[in-house]
């Protein structure tokens, strides 16, 4: 395997963990708080309001956040589609995890897609219902 090939793998799967940790902020800013509303749950939201103060900071710059997050999962995203043929090793064990870390790579992604997809429903769709 080429060294560049070995890079490229390693690439697509860093830039899905930050796109992984990036779109968990939405939760944290939106989500979450409005599933815990939805079900009653109005005293453990201020419990968990108290404990992390910096929640109500990130709810107020929500769409600073949902633009740095986008951006970080658009970039995420050519990212794993640039890397999605990149060469593996010969050597049978090493292709094989290097073709096992390009298909955990490529369901984190989806996984951080779908948190945002979440996220973004709960901040900007949800209260206009």
């Amino acid at each position: 395997m080429s060294h560049d090939g070995l890079n490229e793998t390693k690439t697509g799967y860093i830039s899905s963990l930050i796109s992984l940790f990036a779109s968990s902020s939405t939760l944290i800013c939106c989500a979450i708080p409005a599933l815990l509303v939805s079900l009653g749950a109005g005293a453990t939201l201020a419990s968990l309001v108290a404990v992390f103060p910096k929640i109500v900071w990130i709810s107020e710059h929500k769409e600073a956040i949902f633009m740095l997050s986008s951006g970080l999962m658009f970039i995420g995203g050519i990212l794993q589609w640039r890397n999605r043929n990149a060469p593996c090793p010969i050597d049978p064990k090493q292709r094989d995890a290097c073709l096992k870390t390009r298909k955990i790579s490529l369901q984190i992604y989806w996984f951080s897609l779908g948190l945002l997809i979440i996220g973004g429903w709960f901040a900007f769709v949800q209260p206009l219902l």
